[in-house]
């Protein structure tokens, strides 16, 4: 027998936050959000991958000081990025005193990192843990696609990779907003080749593990106040509700898409959205865990999509594996 849904019976709590992003992020509708932000986007340094390494580390510290802590209270840290072998995390929280996971998930890290290290503090491994992301618009295009200089055309399919990092400090259950449920994403490969669509090459996988969880579930999209997609885009969010309703699940008066929240579409000319490691991190941080603590959203599900694909693969034309993560947050003590 398959594990589905993983239920955390002690709900950890999601301490505290932060959040850093560029400027184009900070022009978008969610700019109020964000604390901190570079007019620059190089935020101090001399290349764009160390600008994305100083990214984690003021996201992870910004975190840490709104919770009032420091490194030492922090038992492990979870992170990845989109970089080869993962050097944005690895040179940036280099110094952070805890012990260190490497993660890999493409856009979904985030919330890969938030359900490993929340089923860890749930089973009383570990008192509290981080986990952090990020994503730079202009390392990735340089690692996938072409440098920025180059001034390559981009088709409508193509989104924006957001310039930004989360960090998010999960401890022993306290307060609210709680991790109540996880659901691990299953690798999905439904043969897109196109690496300017990444949309469809991750809406598979978000509907395997959204119909896995209302099947196992029993629930319904109405049970919930929103649920919010990672980075699927104009495009993804398309195929994604699309699917859903050949399936009798129709999440469209409940779906949000962080890559849709995060820009202006049309008057900042993203194409089909934003995406990246950094696009639901920072939309979790800045608006979805905001609007939670107002009461304004009780109960949401958190799906971050992936594409695992690298360089030379998409170079070889093999096809683009994604993947989903879902968790499920919650504002309640009794969580059914």
């Amino acid at each position: 027998m398959q594990a589905g849904i993983i239920r955390l019976g002690n709900m950890p709590s999601i301490l505290s936050s932060g959040a850093v992003v560029g400027k184009k992020e900070h022009e978008g509708p969610l700019g109020k959000y964000f604390g901190q932000y570079d007019e620059t986007d190089e935020f101090g340094m001399p290349t764009w991958e160390q600008s994305e390494s100083e990214m984690q580390r003021l996201a992870l510290n910004q975190a840490l000081e709104s919770g009032n802590l420091t490194i030492h209270d922090v038992d492990a840290i979870f992170a990845g990025d989109l970089m080869n072998q993962c050097t944005s995390s690895g040179y940036g929280l280099a110094n952070f005193d805890a012990q260190f996971f490497g993660l890999f998930g493409a856009c979904s890290t985030i919330i890969e990192g938030i359900s490993l290290g929340s089923m860890l503090v749930d089973s009383g491994k570990y008192r509290r843990i981080a986990a952090v992301t990020s994503s730079h618009n202009c390392s990735a295009e340089r690692q996938f696609r072409f440098p920025i200089e180059y001034g390559g055309q981009r088709p409508p399919t193509a989104q924006w990779t957001v310039t930004g990092a989360g960090a998010f400090i999960v401890e022993m259950h306290k307060k609210p907003p709680f991790v109540a449920e996880v659901l691990p994403g299953r690798v999905i490969d439904k043969g897109i080749t196109d690496a300017n669509n990444m949309g469809a090459a991750m809406a598979p996988a978000a509907v395997d593990t959204i119909k896995r969880y209302f099947t196992e579930s029993s629930k319904k999209p109405e049970d919930f106040d929103a649920i919010i997609t990672g980075d699927l885009g104009y495009e993804g969010s398309g195929i994604l509700v699309d699917l859903l309703r050949t399936e009798n699940i129709d999440i469209a008066r409940r779906h949000l898409d962080c890559g849709l929240l995060m820009y202006d579409r049309m008057g900042q000319d993203v194409h089909a959205g934003g995406s990246g490691c950094g696009c639901c991190a920072s939309v979790l941080h800045g608006y979805i865990l905001q609007k939670m603590k107002e009461y304004k959203m009780k109960d949401v599900l958190v799906i971050a999509t992936g594409a695992l694909m690298s360089p030379a693969a998409v170079q070889q034309g093999l096809s683009i594996p994604g993947i989903a993560h879902l968790i499920r947050l919650t504002m309640s003590e009794n969580c059914d």
